[in-house]
């Protein structure tokens, strides 16, 4: 086939140049388009050396096509992301974990400026539009003002295991960018021409299974979050995309059995539930890393670049990995994604909007189902590891920079980060069988800990120290089980404490809370409340601002929560230190003035229930069903209620651990790259296991360096963390604008668009209105609506939890008799007798004297109201036993019971009819006086017969005569006489029928 048509530009290359490009640089360019057109034509032809068309092009040139044909000599490079045993790929160092690989941060190389070098931001695009020839696929990715644009050709024809793509370098406005895509058309007519496919919102990135590269596009979003004035989308849809000649629907008919089975299983994992991106907000990386890696750049004098992405919480970094071989500027096309849970609510203070975003990161390493992922692999990697963020900020402004201006200094923003993760110890439990909780097995034991000291060191990389060990799994069991593990992580502990500096020691603390929680009188929560607040006053918390004319902090270490699953008891836990932390965050942006919020409150009522809906979020990813003990729970509030939900929780959770977990775990180990095929290797579900997917190559130990058992730390991580002072000045002073370094007005405002408020993501946003009632009370005037009051009037019905929670259930509170009634006035109380004691000491043999004073005559309390008997207390009613009224409603309903007709006397003294007497009792009596024949009550003779018959007296009353059987009363009888049990009788039995 002639591909030449194909590539047709317009001629005359001016016509791209932006106004403001100089002479020089548009002969310049000129001179590297036409190169590139040439470049373009002759690449495919090539034996898909990736240099071959570089050399064609000045480098000093800002317009640069990339091509690269990944064939089946660049298979090795997409290898398995832990070297598996049988894999041919060499194995480079051994997947060691340390910051080079798990911080692995992916960001483009910032590209020259033309012969200057400077430094260009990256070209962020928010749309995509997907068009197509029989021979290629052409992407136009357009800005968020939809006024500039860049293309991206990929080639359809190219043989399987091989990508080609080729990037525009150049920016388009909206008329050069139609008539790129009018001679493309125009250059293909001969084949159809170009046509529209459809408009997408992101490019995943590209993956193969056995035969050609698939494209996975993100094909609808919904916004979840904003922060900094940048939106946060939640991924609804996507569209897997073959790289092939032809119909997508003739591929998927025609390919191999092997290429279905794959799809079937990379189908499984499904990418429209907890999936979230941004375009222009790094979601990767906590608020806290963000501004300072940004105010670092700035002192530093370096225009901010390509986001540094953190790997561990990149979910598509395998399907991201032949976009960065085959682009210079892989991210400006491809979105990397995060796994977990995002969600906001706006807090409103008598008129100051708070902004409460709760991030969950799932780390990618080591990610698998319950049963099927414990503890840890020797690479460092914990199961179920998720990072949580609290972000408390007011929306004084939208943007994270301050007057003055002072750029990333925005006093209004604070950040808390806590994290779970499983024991990091050799541990398993076999869920083969079919008991609910598999006996738990120490499957290795290593004398010097080293996978976890991998993990502590990781994490004093990421959070600094001190790192906070809270362990809640339970300590005392008949049948030891969890127990065993409390031990053993104990000593690994104490261990890793011995080589570290006495202020930088890991702190642990055991708290048995299913104990805690099933014992009588047991505070569950006064004690995480109490260890709580130990921990925020140990790691602090993050808040943004300017040291001249605020009080910036940052947050130093991290508080490590687990129990067995990490998830039920986690959950609970971490809602009770964020709920410490969010009482600080809120104090530091001067709206309390104390750093204590009471539960029940409006404010903590909606953090309850983001906390609740993020702690189901990650048991369903990694339990397969929502939380079975929730605060509600533990707070012991609807408990007798919540048996029957915990049941189906249980049930639930025991099923997809039985059924469908290695379904899911299948589809983990596809999408991540655990998984790679290779010609001559096992396929995925013919492994026996999936162990050596997740763990290093043991051929590869002796390659790489063996880290010190007691050093095992780096120094450098336990330094305390600091905040780089804040940069004054405008930015057009250095020759950079403001848009340079952060585009949120054009993100959020969105200048020239027309927008409704139905549709602006901050008018629906979840917040705590919906907390208030409808009819605050009868004294509205005085009501408080203010957040932080607690509500537990009794209109309000949603005040325990959270909105979703079912009302409480109307009952009866015992309290002492002595007590006064909750709603009686003071001066109407009773008031008690005054005792006053001997001096003498009290001793079991000597009774204690004192006096009995004469109490005061109590005061008559005023009757209550009956209309609210269903909310009385066992005290108010003794109170209104002791005082009975009667209301004036019940005066009348007296009243007219007892002037009612059928009220008759039973002792008539006269014959006389009173004057007053009613009209009914009057026509009843005419009516026996005249009624002397029995027809006139409507009694028939066949009745009166039957009535004669049966008080007419037998000689032998107790014998059932042959007549007596076609009675009604003796069909039992007569059907018990056939052999027919009396209790297995039925109308529709033929005996039954025949005696009626």
């Amino acid at each position: 086939m002639d591909e030449g048509p194909v590539d047709t530009y317009p001629s005359s290359a001016s016509e791209y140049e932006p106004p403001s490009t100089s002479p020089e640089r548009r002969r310049t360019r000129s001179t590297a388009l036409s190169d590139a057109k040439v470049g373009r034509e002759t690449v495919t032809e090539s034996d898909g050396d990736p240099e071959r068309f570089a050399d064609d092009v000045d480098e000093s040139d800002d317009v640069t096509v990339k091509s690269y044909a990944s064939g089946d000599s660049e298979l090795s490079q997409d290898r398995p992301l832990y070297p598996r045993v049988g894999d041919p790929s060499d194995d480079e160092d051994g997947r060691q974990y340390d910051a080079d690989h798990s911080e692995d941060h992916g960001a483009a190389v910032e590209q020259g400026d033309g012969a200057s070098g400077a430094p260009t931001r990256p070209f962020r695009m928010h749309k995509f539009t997907l068009y197509e020839t029989n021979a290629r696929y052409w992407i136009a990715g357009a800005d968020i003002r939809d006024t500039q644009f860049k293309l991206l050709r990929i080639d359809r024809t190219s043989p399987p295991g091989r990508l080609a793509v080729t990037e525009d370098e150049a920016v388009y406005d909206r008329q050069q960018m139609n008539d790129n895509l009018a001679a493309i058309d125009q250059g293909n007519k001969a084949t159809g021409g170009l046509r529209l496919k459809y408009v997408f919102w992101g490019l995943l990135g590209f993956i193969r299974f056995t035969e050609s590269y698939y494209m996975l596009l993100i094909t609808k979003r919904q916004q979840v979050a904003i922060i900094g004035g940048h939106y946060v989308y939640q991924v609804e849809a996507t569209d897997l995309v073959p790289l092939t000649t032809g119909s997508s629907s003739s591929f998927m008919r025609n390919r191999n059995a092997e290429e279905a089975r794959f799809l079937g299983i990379f189908n499984n994992l499904d990418l429209s539930k907890s999936f979230y991106f941004s375009y222009s907000y790094n979601i990767t990386r906590t608020l806290q890393q963000n501004i300072i890696s940004q105010r670092e750049a700035l002192l530093e004098g370096k225009h901010p670049g390509a986001p540094d992405y953190n790997n561990v919480f990149v979910w598509n970094h395998h399907l991201l990995g032949p976009a960065r071989r085959v682009l210079d500027h892989a991210y400006d096309w491809c979105i990397p994604i995060v796994h977990g849970f995002i969600d906001q609510a706006a807090l409103d203070v008598f008129g100051r909007s708070i902004y409460i975003t709760i991030i969950g990161r799932r780390s990618r390493f080591f990610a698998g189902a319950r049963f099927l992922k414990r503890g840890i692999n020797d690479l460092g990697y914990v199961a179920n590891d998720v990072e949580t963020e609290q972000i408390v900020s007011e929306m004084l402004t939208s943007s994270f920079h301050a007057p003055g201006p002072r750029l990333y200094s925005n006093p209004t923003w604070t950040s808390f980060v806590h994290h779970r993760g499983s024991i990091p110890l050799y541990w398993s439990q076999d869920n083969s069988g079919v008991t609910p909780k598999p006996d738990i097995d120490l499957n290795l034991q290593d004398p010097f800990y080293e996978p976890a000291a991998l993990h502590f060191d990781h994490l004093f990389m990421r959070y600094g120290c001190p790192i906070y060990v809270l362990n809640l799994i339970k300590s005392r069991e008949r049948t030891p089980r969890e127990s065993k593990l409390l031990d053993a992580f104990k000593y690994c502990i104490d261990f890793l404490n011995q080589s570290l500096p006495d202020d930088k020691k890991i702190i642990y603390k055991a708290f048995d809370m299913s104990r805690a929680s099933k014992t009588r009188g047991g505070d569950v929560i006064g004690n995480l409340e109490t260890i709580a607040d130990d921990i925020v006053a140990r790691v602090g918390f993050f808040h943004n601002g300017d040291a001249d004319l605020d009080e910036p902090h940052v947050q130093n270490g991290i508080a490590r929560t687990n129990c067995i699953d990490c998830l039920d008891r986690t959950n609970a836990a971490q809602f009770v230190i964020g709920k410490q932390a969010f009482g600080r965050q809120l104090h530091a942006l001067g709206v309390l003035g104390s750093s204590q919020v009471d539960y029940d409150t409006d404010a903590v009522n909606i953090f309850t229930h983001m906390f609740h809906d993020h702690g189901d979020t990650i048991a369903v990813q990694y339990g397969g069903s929502h939380l079975v003990n929730t605060m509600a729970t533990y707070r012991k509030l609807n408990h007798w209620q919540s048996h029957s939900q915990n049941m189906v929780e249980s049930f639930k959770r025991y099923y997809h651990n039985s059924f469908l977990d290695n379904q899911r775990q299948e589809a983990y180990n596809l999408f991540l790259g655990n998984y790679v095929w290779v010609a001559g290797q096992p396929m995925l579900w013919d492994l026996t296991t999936d162990y050596y997917l997740h763990h290093s190559d043991p051929r590869s130990w002796l390659k790489r360096e063996r880290r010190d058992y007691y050093q095992w730390f780096t120094p450098e991580y336990l330094e305390p963390r600091q905040l780089p002072p804040a940069v004054h000045g405008r930015p057009e002073a250095n020759g950079h604008e403001l848009v340079d370094f952060d585009d949120y007005w054009l993100e959020f405002y969105r200048p020239t668009t027309l927008s409704s408020f139905l549709k602006l993501y901050t008018y629906r946003m979840n917040n705590t209105q919906r907390y208030l009632p409808d009819r605050p009370a009868r004294d509205h005037k005085t009501f408080d609506f203010s957040p932080f009051k607690p509500r537990l009037e009794p209109h309000r019905q949603n005040s325990i939890d959270s909105p979703e929670k079912k009302p409480l259930r109307k009952g009866v509170t015992i309290v002492d008799p002595t007590d006064p009634p909750p709603n009686t006035p003071l001066e109407m109380q009773t008031p008690r007798p005054h005792i006053k004691f001997n001096d003498e000491p009290s001793s079991i043999l000597r009774e204690r004297m004192h006096r009995h004073p004469v109490p005061a005559a109590p005061a008559t309390p005023d009757p209550a109201d009956k209309a609210q008997m269903h909310l009385w207390s066992l005290n108010q009613f003794h109170t209104n036993s002791l005082n009975p009224s009667v209301t004036a409603s019940e005066t009348a309903e007296y009243s007219r019971y007892i002037t009612h007709p059928l009220t008759l006397p039973l002792v008539t003294a006269t014959t006389d009819i009173p004057s007053d007497t009613s009209l009914d009792y009057l026509s009843y009596l005419s009516r026996a006086d005249d009624a002397s024949d029995p027809e006139d009550f409507g009694v028939s003779d066949h009745d009166m017969r039957e009535f004669e018959a049966f008080l007419a007296e037998r000689e032998e009353v107790l014998t059932v005569l042959d007549e007596d059987g076609g009675k009604k009363r003796y069909k039992a009888y007569k059907q018990w006489l056939r052999g027919k049990s009396l209790f297995k009788q039925s109308k529709v039995d033929p005996e039954y029928l025949s005696g009626v």
